[in-house]
């Protein structure tokens, strides 16, 4: 029977065709990693493999430790670790960064999405410790504007490729204003207090930011600002050097999880900001931000799609090591029923996420899409290895509960996936109504 089951596999029956009926077959037994990292660009293939194995070689041993305590974690010199390796400056070509030119005119992000999935694999918060540089840098990469560009963008993108970067956040988020200002709606009811006032060769910065990624720990913040008397269409990105009068970091808060990357509150008092470091246009400040946001969405659903890919390999080598009676897990056809689902649900997020990041310029509707898709799909993955791990899952080093509590926070930030629903309504109702006039 076993002998027979063999003949019947596919690499094996495809022996009795002929020649040209086995070249149409592809029977060879490869990974779907290395499946799909076959199909992409040299570029992608390139950064791909880099970041699996940068996860595995450094991330994977300590990302056990830097959950328990993030406080000893020596977030920096890891940052800098990564930044020798070309990760943090994949946001610009050559010479100004090591993205593939080729590969970087069809797409600005794919190559950032592509290692943060690899790297959210290992551990989702030194994910975000790495990632949020990207996020920081952005606004200044979106502006459009050229003089910024040479003043900001290309220094800090020459600094990315040192051991030693200038480590960027990113804070539009209020204690009155949190997802309401990532749609439009909520937007022009929402509660801001963060203001700019207009003084001799800038502007004067006051108010409060929290739950800002890397506040703790970065150089310098693009901050958005109201300007003073006014809603927040008058909304405008500064970029704010910690080292300026006024400048403080407040609260850092204890979180469920993704716990190497600090998150923590910004205050502004009085903060002194010249009109050089004004990024994009005055007033232009919402605009920007919902550019922004179209970008990091898919990088948020390969994050996730990280962390749960990470939490099936675990449960997947467990239930090839674990016997139930005379059997192993993995030869139970219920197991493999539901590790099939799992695998099946992975592969659609990505192949989501890859989808929406192969154009140039990034569209609401489908970035939306693919946050919702791929970080529900994620935590219904990690949460299916909880049950099939039972009590093994609960256990703190074995990674799968982290990878729950990890995911979890992917449905929340870049605004809730409730929020993003109603981004890709409002565009998708838009487009009908449009279209409907034709």
């Amino acid at each position: 029977m076993d002998e027979l089951v063999e003949r019947l596999k596919m690499p094996n029956a495809a022996q009795r065709m002929n020649t040209l009926g086995r070249w149409l077959v592809d029977a060879e037994p490869l990974t779907i990693w290395e499946r799909d990292t076959r199909l992409l660009s040299r570029a992608g293939r390139k950064w791909r493999r880099r970041a699996l194995e940068f996860s595995r070689r450094f991330i994977r041993p300590v990302a056990v430790e830097a959950d328990l305590h993030h406080h000893e974690f020596d977030r920096r010199a890891f940052i800098n670790k990564a930044a020798k390796r070309g990760f943090l400056s994949l946001l610009m070509p050559a010479p100004f960064g090591r993205a593939n030119l080729r590969a970087y005119l069809r797409s600005t992000i794919f190559q950032v999405i592509l290692i943060a999935e690899e790297f959210c694999t290992e551990s989702g918060g030194i994910g975000l410790l790495l990632l949020v540089h990207y996020l920081g840098i952005a606004p200044i990469l979106l502006s459009g504007h050229f003089p910024s560009y040479i003043r900001h963008l290309i220094p800090l993108q020459l600094k990315s490729m040192t051991d030693n970067p200038t480590l960027m956040a990113f804070a539009i988020t209020e204690p009155s204003a949190g997802s309401d200002v990532e749609e439009t709606e909520g937007g022009a009811t929402a509660r801001l207090v963060t203001t700019a006032k207009k003084t001799t060769g800038g502007y004067l910065l006051n108010g409060r930011k929290v739950f800002i990624s890397n506040g703790q720990l970065a150089d310098k913040i693009t901050v958005f600002a109201k300007l003073g008397g006014e809603a927040l269409d008058s909304w405008t990105c500064f970029l704010v050097d910690k080292k300026m009068d006024g400048f403080s970091v407040g609260r850092q808060e204890r979180k469920m999880g993704q716990r190497p990357s600090d998150a923590s509150e910004i205050i502004l008092e009085d903060v002194f900001v010249p009109n050089k470091n004004i990024i994009g246009k005055l007033r232009g400040g919402w605009a920007l931000n919902r550019n922004v946001l179209n970008y990091s969405r898919p990088a948020i659903g390969a994050m996730a799609v990280g962390m749960a890919r990470g939490a099936f390999e675990k449960t997947l080598h467990f239930c090839r090591e674990t016997f139930l009676g005379d059997k192993r897990l993995i030869d139970y056809q219920d197991v493999q029923l539901e590790l099939a689902d799992m695998f099946t649900q992975l592969w659609a997020a990505r192949s989501m996420v890859w989808h929406s990041c192969r154009t140039l310029r990034s569209n609401q509707a489908a970035a939306a899409a693919t946050k919702v898709f791929a970080t529900d799909t994620a935590y219904a993955v990690c949460n299916k290895a909880m049950d099939l791990m039972g009590d093994h899952s609960y256990i703190r080093t074995g990674g799968v509960e982290r990878a729950l509590r990890d995911v979890r926070l992917t449905q929340i930030y870049e605004g809730t996936n409730q929020i993003n629903r109603l981004a890709l309504i409002e565009q998708q109702w838009e487009a009908e109504i449009e279209g409907s006039e034709e």
